[in-house]
């Protein structure tokens, strides 16, 4: 059984807030989880929706060249979606009195891995 995967690092949101929206796809069919993903109402869904057909490109092209095989998108599943912490932004914002706020502009790096479901 083989694994394919995809990554999209510095995507401009926190790793806590792009974690739930990983949590919705793990482990389900990889065309399910495009569906899924499509109609999520978060800014970060579109960003794994883009990792998530990567992964299945990368698939599918991996499948063909080096297996001699056709590879379909309802034989993959989604094995492992996360989203780690990447590097944070600090700026500075101006307060009352002279005084200044930091506010920190997060990061994250979007993984998923794909893998064939056994028959």
């Amino acid at each position: 059984m083989s694994s394919y995967r995809a990554e999209a690092k510095y995507i401009r949101s926190s790793a806590q807030k792009a974690g739930l929206v990983c949590e919705l796809i793990r482990g389900k069919k990889a065309s399910e989880a495009l569906s899924i993903l499509r109609f999520t109402r978060k800014a970060v869904a579109r960003d794994l929706e883009k990792v998530l057909r990567s992964a299945v490109a990368n698939a599918v092209f991996v499948a063909d060249r080096n297996e001699k095989r056709r590879l379909d998108e309802d034989d993959l599943y989604v094995r492992a979606a996360f989203a780690n912490q990447g590097p944070s932004q600090k700026r500075v914002r101006p307060a009352p009195m002279g005084r200044a706020y930091r506010v920190i502009k997060r990061t994250t790096h979007l993984t998923v891995e794909l893998a064939e479901r056994e028959k």
